[in-house]
């Protein structure tokens, strides 16, 4: 790790750290707060990858559907209108449109050939998204002057990595360039985060082999086919799935970095709540050592 014990986090000249975790836990959040102190740059991920990786994929979605209404049509085709997406860090809407559900067209849904599509675009975007880390930790300092970074990754980063492997390109990557901090939910945190899903199921990214299996599985227990899947039941269907799917390679992946409880991070207000936390967190894993 870059900061092997609580004194060299502490006396750092230049702090960087990545979250990582189930969505919902606060990563966002926290990441937002140090911005804020005006010390600390913020890498969104899901921010890098709407508009720098899948900018382009979102733009022309909306045009293909402008372009089904006439009026709005000719507007496009004389080039009297532009369209293009509105993304920024509190609302990445667009970027959960596009990825949108499997399922019946009547309902929402799109052709699981054309969402496993859409889920493979969305990979190499944000693998790529996390290889620019380096490359923005460097920006941030050499052109705005920010001596503290932090990089606030999607749920998904778990699906890419592989931790078990010393010479994994992105472990290796992110490893050596921040402190990765696993933010590790409770039980009754995933119980939430299952609830709040339900309420409001949104579209995520999952590995293609999770996705086949949980697809087949959902055909198999409601006896049908992929023009009757409600979209929006397919997704609530996979998300409790998901979270326990992800949780093993959360946990391997903590093994580069450190683990800060989801109750803990929740504490964090300031930079020098945050450094608490983290301090503490390192002083935890030099004794289990």
């Amino acid at each position: 790790m870059i900061y092997p014990t609580a004194a060299s986090w502490q006396t750092a000249p230049q702090k960087r750290a990545l979250f990582f975790g189930m969505s919902g836990l606060g990563k966002t959040h926290v990441a937002n707060s140090l911005r804020e102190t005006g010390s600390w740059f913020h890498y969104s991920i899901d921010y890098r990858i709407g508009t720098r990786y899948m900018g382009e994929y979102i733009a022309d979605n909306a045009k293909r559907e402008a372009m089904k209404v006439p009026f709005l049509r000719d507007l496009l085709m004389s080039d009297s209108i532009y369209i293009g997406s509105n993304i920024t860090f509190a609302n990445l809407a667009a970027v959960s449109s596009y990825l949108g559900k499997p399922g019946a067209e009547s309902k929402g849904g799109m052709s699981m050939a054309r969402y496993a599509a859409r889920q493979e675009q969305f990979r190499r975007a944000e693998i790529a998204a996390l290889l620019d880390t380096p490359y923005f930790i460097d920006r941030a300092e050499a052109l705005y002057g920010y001596p503290h970074f932090i990089c606030d990754t999607g749920g998904s980063i778990c699906e890419w990595a592989d931790p078990q492997n010393p010479n994994d390109e992105l472990m290796q990557a992110l490893s050596q360039s921040t402190l990765m901090i696993w933010l590790k939910g409770s039980e009754a945190h995933t119980e939430e985060l299952i609830r709040r899903f339900d309420r409001a199921p949104k579209p995520m990214a999952y590995q293609p082999a999770f996705l086949a299996r949980v697809w087949e599985e959902y055909l198999r227990e409601n006896k049908c086919v992929e023009e009757d899947v409600d979209p929006d039941t397919f997704i609530r269907f996979t998300y409790a799935r998901a979270l326990a799917h992800r949780q093993p390679r959360y946990e391997a992946m903590a093994k580069w970095g450190i683990t800060v409880e989801a109750g803990d991070i929740a504490t964090v207000r300031d930079a020098a709540d945050f450094d608490a936390v983290v301090t503490a967190a390192l002083e935890t894993r030099a004794k289990a050592s």
